[in-house]
C-alpha cells in the first residue's frame, strides 16, 4: 500500500493551516488519512528571546529578509535524512505552477514548502538547501501561505479516492492542452437560454466533438498561449 502523500508547512502563522484544506474533498481526505498535513512555526527555530527570523537586507534597500540560518535550522528538522519530498519555495519569481506539475506532486511522498515574508528569503538557503521556487501568479501576496494552501488543495485533489469519479481529474480545464467545455445541467431551459441540443441527443460521439469543438473554441479565445498562437 502507497504511503499516504505528506504535507510539511514552514510559515510563521501556523495558525492559518489547515484553513480552507479542513474543509470538503480536501476536510474530508484528511480525515480518513488519505493524506497529512504538518504546520511548523519557523519561529521555533530562532535563537534569542524576540524570536526574531528576519534582519535588514546586505547592501540596504526597504523591509526585511528571513535569515538563512533560521530558515535552515527549521527545514532541517523538517526533513530528516531520507526524506524524499521536494522543497518548495513559494515565491513571485518561482516556476509558474501548472497542472503538469500538481499532477507530479500528487504522484509523489508529499511537499515540505515553505512560506516566505517580508522581502523574502536569504539566497544562500535556498541554494543551500535546494529549494524549488514555486509561483501561482503574476503578483505578488503578503506571504507564501495563501500560495501554499493553493498548490495543496490542487494536488490533494488528485489523490487516489479523494474526488468522487476517476474521470473527474482528467476532464477539465488544462489537462489536455486545453481549457475546459462547457457544462450544462436541468432545467433544459433557463431564462430562454436551452441546453444545446447535441447534449440530449444521447450521441456520445457527436457530444464528444462538440466538447472538443467548444474547448478548443474557448482555447483560442482566452488562451491563445496555450494553442502556441
Amino acid at each position: 500500500m502507497t504511503a499516504p502523500f505528506r504535507a510539511t508547512v514552514l510559515t510563521l502563522y501556523p495558525e492559518m493551516f489547515p484553513g480552507p484544506l479542513g474543509l470538503s474533498l480536501a476536510g474530508r481526505a484528511l480525515e480518513t488519512g488519505a493524506w497529512s498535513l504538518e504546520a511548523r512555526n519557523i519561529r521555533d527555530h530562532a535563537t534569542d528571546r524576540h524570536r526574531t527570523v528576519d534582519d535588514t537586507p546586505a547592501g540596504g534597500g526597504p523591509g526585511m529578509v528571513m535569515r538563512a540560518d533560521i530558515v535552515a535550522a527549521a527545514l532541517d528538522a523538517a526533513t530528516p535524512e531520507g526524506d524524499a519530498r521536494p522543497r518548495l519555495l513559494m515565491s513571485p519569481r518561482g516556476a509558474p505552477l501548472t497542472q503538469a506539475r500538481v499532477r507530479t506532486l500528487a504522484a509523489g511522498p508529499g511537499a515540505v514548502i515553505l512560506c516566505g515574508r517580508f522581502e523574502g528569503v536569504d539566497e544562500r538557503v535556498i541554494e543551500a538547501r535546494g529549494l524549488e521556487e514555486v509561483s501561482i501568479g503574476d503578483y505578488v501576496l503578503s506571504g507564501g501561505e495563501i500560495a501554499a494552501l493553493v498548490l495543496l488543495d490542487a494536488a490533494v485533489r488528485l489523490l487516489p479516492g479523494v474526488m468522487g469519479g476517476a474521470e473527474s481529474g482528467t476532464e477539465e480545464s488544462f489537462e489536455n492542452g486545453l481549457l475546459e467545455y462547457p457544462h450544462y445541467t436541468r432545467p433544459r431551459e433557463w431564462e430562454g437560454r436551452a441546453i444545446p441540443p447535441v447534449l440530449l441527443s444521447g450521441d456520445h460521439g457527436a457530444i464528444a466533438r462538440w466538447r472538443r469543438a467548444e474547448a478548443e473554441r474557448i482555447t483560442r479565445a482566452r488562451r491563445p498561449d496555450m494553442l502556441g498562437g
